[in-house]
């Protein structure tokens, strides 16, 4: 297979090449595009440099099989279709086709047989989405769901290196004792919570709580499930966490929803105590922990959904969609 990644020198790129090495992925040849301040930086695969392009300097894309996208809405919206009408199928990690009617979206544990619908382009949900329906679709399949609550605690990396950056160095600061600065988020993060995660829209809700709304139906193929979500980041580096509330079709036991998720695919069920973002950090699956009866909801359940935001959240499920076009090949 011959696979680019676009975005190769962020943090959902960088993480795209270890995953691609993780799990063996057959790359026989490697191509790897950043913005033109990028050019000509070297990462490594498995122990073999390459040098990053500029990839508004590139004419053709031709030769290409796979291409992974990481470089916001704007150039996935500009590039993915030049890299579709050269002859490869792109797997892109930004909003800018999640909600595409012609464009799949994708959690291989969840709805894996809408990869076979691609015309060229196939979406990785928002990273809170993601992990989420991993959590419920075990449950939604055993009893049905018709309402979701659900509130995020959202690490710094899933705003980007700068974002990381800042939190840095508002700590240091903090301990100190001088001024800290705010650049990159809306509010201080260090030693804080803000519960803005993107810009507010008409309703009060901001686009990243409106995208695991929207994402979820359309992941789920269930219009009519109701969502609300209220999205927080929080002065965490690597994870995020969820309080999940569901409302229930049908009654189900936390007993009788353990025994499903433990069955499930890419879950780990955490029996005693609970996950917490630094227990999760580097790993691949979603954890959940403190299942109980849900206080509102009847039937309902209440449950603690913890993941790596840039491996699970964006990087490891696009490898993983990549890994199903493979099988569908094969």
């Amino acid at each position: 297979m011959r696979v680019a990644i676009v975005g190769a020198t962020g943090e959902v790129g960088r993480t795209f090449l270890k995953v691609l090495e993780e799990r063996e992925f057959p790359v026989d040849e490697l191509y790897l595009y950043a913005s033109e301040k990028s050019e000509g930086t070297e990462l490594t695969f498995k122990g073999e440099k390459f040098k990053v392009r500029a990839l508004n300097k590139e004419t053709s894309f031709k030769g290409i099989d796979i291409a992974l996208f990481s470089a916001g809405s704007a150039v996935s919206k500009e590039y993915a279709p030049r890299f579709v009408k050269d002859g490869a199928i792109v797997i892109d990690n930004s909003s800018a086709w999640r909600l595409d009617p012609d464009v799949p979206l994708v959690v291989p544990e969840v709805n894996p047989e809408d990869v076979e619908n691609h015309k060229g382009i196939i979406a990785n949900p928002n990273c809170s989405t993601i992990q989420m329906v991993v959590a419920l679709k075990p449950i939604y399949d055993a009893v049905g769901i018709s309402a979701i609550v659900v509130a995020t605690y959202q690490s710094v990396s899933g705003a980007g290196a700068k974002a990381i950056r800042e939190l840095e160095e508002q700590t240091r600061a903090w301990c100190r004792g001088e001024q800290m600065e705010v650049k990159n988020l809306p509010r201080r993060i260090a030693f804080n919570v803000i519960p803005q995660i993107d810009v507010f829209t008409e309703n009060g809700y901001t686009k990243e709580e409106m995208k695991m709304v929207n994402e979820t139906r359309k992941i789920m193929h269930d219009p009519n499930i109701k969502v609300s979500a209220t999205t927080v980041r929080v002065p965490v580096f690597y994870g995020h966490s969820e309080a999940i509330s569901v409302k229930l079709n049908r009654p189900l036991e936390p007993e009788s929803a353990m025994e499903l998720l433990r069955k499930a695919k890419g879950v780990v069920l955490v029996e005693e105590g609970y996950p917490t973002p630094i227990d999760v950090a580097g790993r691949d699956e979603v954890f959940v922990g403190r299942i109980r009866k849900d206080l509102v909801f009847e039937p309902g359940l209440s449950m603690w959904v913890v993941a790596d935001n840039i491996r699970k959240g964006a990087a490891t499920n696009a490898v993983q969609i990549a890994e199903l076009l493979i099988h569908a090949k094969a």
